[in-house]
């Protein structure tokens, strides 16, 4: 089976069990190599990678400028199940950007425009502001997207699935891709 195959069908079982079957930690690193981790929301799951939104100055934004490359950890605990993925990350399209910053909430899209997110700021007042300024600045009509915020899609080279059984005997399978759509399965002590 194909791992994508093979996420969709635990991302739907998840779906209906978990509050949040969408959240995953994303682990990105710096050039020097200092790893950092943080939950956020997949956004979409295709063949083309992992997909996932984030303000381009925040420390993952600029983590992943340094260092393309990243892993993600999804925990399910009312399925007992665990997938990690790793792999490349490369910019989603504008195209792709645009259409589902427009698919936000109206707050969400002042949000972007209003946190300047990993900076220091003097107190929440400053925040709330920013807040004021762009609810004000777009109370009319469309919201444009930021230059500062978009996506990437982590491209998956490795994915692994674990999943909990009796007395530690769980289940364990990695897939590697070893060309475009060709992966190779390998099962692993757990």
């Amino acid at each position: 089976m194909n791992p994508m195959e093979l996420f969709k069908d635990w991302f739907e079982a998840a779906q209906k069990t978990e509050e949040i079957a969408e959240a995953v930690a994303l682990a990105t690193a710096n050039a020097e190599g200092q790893p950092s981790v943080r939950m956020v929301l997949l956004k979409g799951a295709e063949e083309k990678g992992f997909t996932f939104y984030t303000n381009l100055e925040s420390r993952k934004g600029k983590e992943l400028a340094e260092n393309p490359y990243a892993a993600l950890c999804f925990h399910w605990k009312s399925q007992k199940r665990q997938i990690r993925i790793e792999g490349q990350v490369v910019p989603v399209s504008p195209a792709e950007a645009d259409a589902y910053f427009s698919s936000r909430a109206k707050d969400s899209q002042i949000g972007a425009w209003a946190s300047k997110q990993s900076q220091p700021m003097a107190g929440h007042f400053e925040f709330e502001a920013a807040i004021a300024k762009y609810t004000a600045k777009y109370a009319f009509g469309a919201v444009p997207r930021p230059d500062h915020w978009s996506g990437f899609h982590l491209v998956p080279s490795h994915i692994e699935f674990w999943e909990d059984r009796k007395f530690r005997l769980h289940m364990r399978h990695v897939y590697e891709r070893q060309e475009k759509n060709i992966w190779v399965k390998k099962e692993l002590y757990p």
